[in-house]
């Protein structure tokens, strides 16, 4: 059958016929120009000139575009791959991200929030402040407490100024972003400066067995792409993971319900600052996400179509940018929350939405995709002998990780005391993982503490469990035998701090507009 095809060749270094030395990655959004950069990035880092990494993108297929926030991994990433944090911001339409605020999420009350910051909260590594917390009368929300951030962020402040060098800054942040710009600045970077092979071609058929490695791809027009490993970043379609070995797919629906996401871009008010964090506002059946980049808001409305039609997420919607919505102006997309039962399967790897996708809460999505690159880059098997044990270990591992983050996406739900039938059904026992199930109960009567899980790089730490946590029940623990008068006094301890960092920070920051605007001009020091 693939007799005829022509064979696309990118300076393909010679091997022994069982190293792994040609890596071909299907898709170029997001997903597969960060896989891209940070395999390649990685080997020409540790000199190991052998690995090819070419990147088949369909001329036909639009980038999906799914999320534009971030974690700060994301710094660490781009820092890595020779980026420059400037030309970052200011191609890719960025901002600073120090978290995000929840709004209503535990009653619907105007007065409801609380932010889940970026920060550590103070001794993190050291000593538990959750501990006093929850043995002291709670008069003040607990981030505020043990961490400046939530204050910095009320103040619409930006984590740096101009004098901290690129990827440093006063208080720690990740990003917001347009994901379209994103990835045409990516794959620039990844062409021009990693020596990443660009293929522009849609693929017709996979030249291997469903119980075989795969071989080739063959383009529509007969050319044969090779590779050693495959990684598959076609997005939903899935195209070698999910169509071609068939893999099966995890449903979370009976534990994640949102099903539907409309989306629209807002202009800002006149005057109207840039939010240095992520405003996620519940609804009546789900939640609206409010991102801020320099020239527009990206809002979405993430809801249940068996709590909610079409129409009244949109009035949702237009309640809450206080200005009416045309038809033509919201777009509609179905959201399936699941994953796949394996991710990694003879010589294909999944990353991105081909993998798997539960909704935009807390920015999961990217994370993961940097997560999986980097393993790939650093586990990449020398020869295909080794390839079943990597896959085995990378399965296991990213099984976890997927497992951990519907945990803690549920944790956000089953809080919640909105009466509604959408938050009642959260609040069902019947649809909590066991594994969330056991940490509750632990929770009762202890804080969420490291040892609580089971990775050394956890995609969500306990610190994030405890702001959750304690931001939408701060009685949820029962006090213990702590010396009360003890813990009250260490409480008052941090508060003064954290009244004197604040401070500090109002010294040294300004709004976000105006230091991108300075970036703008003057550029960030770099290393």
């Amino acid at each position: 059958m693939f007799a005829a095809s022509k064979s696309i060749m990118h300076r393909q270094p010679q091997s022994n016929s069982n190293d792994i030395v040609n890596i071909t990655i299907l898709g170029g959004g997001t997903a597969g120009w960060i896989t891209a950069g940070v395999i390649a990035a990685h080997h020409k880092k540790q000199k190991t000139n052998l690995v090819n990494i070419t990147l088949v993108e369909s001329p036909t297929i639009p980038i999906a575009g799914v999320g534009e926030g971030t974690w700060p991994s994301m710094r660490r990433t781009l820092k890595e791959m020779g980026i420059s944090e400037t030309d970052f911001l200011l191609q890719c339409n960025a901002t600073f991200k120090q978290g995000a605020k929840f709004a209503k999420w535990v009653n619907g009350s105007d007065n409801d929030a609380y932010y889940h910051p970026l920060v550590e909260p103070s001794r993190y590594h050291a000593y538990n402040l959750a501990n006093n917390y929850v043995n002291t009368p709670h008069s003040v929300r607990f981030e505020s407490i043990v961490c400046p951030q939530g204050a910095v962020c009320e103040l619409d402040l930006a984590p740096k100024n101009l004098s901290q060098r690129e990827y440093e800054g006063l208080l720690n942040y990740s990003y917001h972003l347009d994901a379209t710009a994103f990835a045409s600045f990516l794959k620039k970077h990844c062409i021009e400066k990693l020596g990443v092979n660009h293929v522009i071609a849609d693929i017709d058929q996979v030249e291997g067995t469903s119980e075989t490695s795969i071989t080739a791809l063959i383009t529509e027009k007969g050319e044969k792409i090779t590779g050693d490993l495959f990684i598959d970043c076609s997005g939903f379609k899935s195209r070698l993971l999910g169509k071609h070995y068939e893999t099966e797919y995890v449903s979370c629906q009976e534990t994640l319900f949102c099903d539907r996401a409309a989306t629209l871009h807002v202009d800002y008010d006149e005057g109207q600052t840039i939010p240095p964090y992520t405003i996620s506002t519940a609804t009546q059946a789900g939640w609206i996400w409010d991102i801020g980049l320099p020239h527009r808001r990206g809002i979405g409305h993430v809801f249940s179509s068996h709590h909610m039609n079409n129409e009244k997420a949109k009035q949702c919607l237009a309640k809450y940018i206080r200005r009416d919505i045309s038809d033509i102006d919201i777009k509609y997309f179905d959201i399936n929350p699941g994953h796949r039962k394996v991710f990694w399967k003879h010589n294909c790897v999944a990353v991105g939405l081909s993998a798997g996708f539960l909704e935009p809460l807390e920015a999961s999505s990217l994370v993961l995709v940097e997560m999986a690159a980097k393993y790939i880059a650093e586990h990449l098997p020398k020869t295909s002998c080794v390839m079943p044990i990597v896959a085995k270990k990378f399965n296991q591992t990213f099984l976890a990780r997927w497992e951990q983050i519907i945990d803690f996406l549920k944790l956000h739900y089953v809080l919640s005391e909105r009466p509604e039938p959408f938050w009642e059904m959260h609040r069902n026992k019947d649809t909590w993982p066991d594994s969330l199930v056991d940490n509750l109960m632990l929770w009762k009567y202890q804080p969420p503490w490291h040892s609580d899980f089971a990775f050394v790089e956890e995609v969500f730490p306990s610190a994030s469990y405890q702001y959750v946590l304690y931001g939408m029940q701060p009685n949820f623990t029962s006090s213990n035998n702590i010396d009360a008068l003890e813990c009250e006094q260490l409480m008052r301890e941090e508060t003064t701090k954290r009244k004197q960092q604040i401070q500090y920070f109002k010294n040294q920051l300004y709004d976000q507009r105006t230091l991108l605007n300075n970036i703008a001009k003057f550029g960030l020091p770099s290393h």
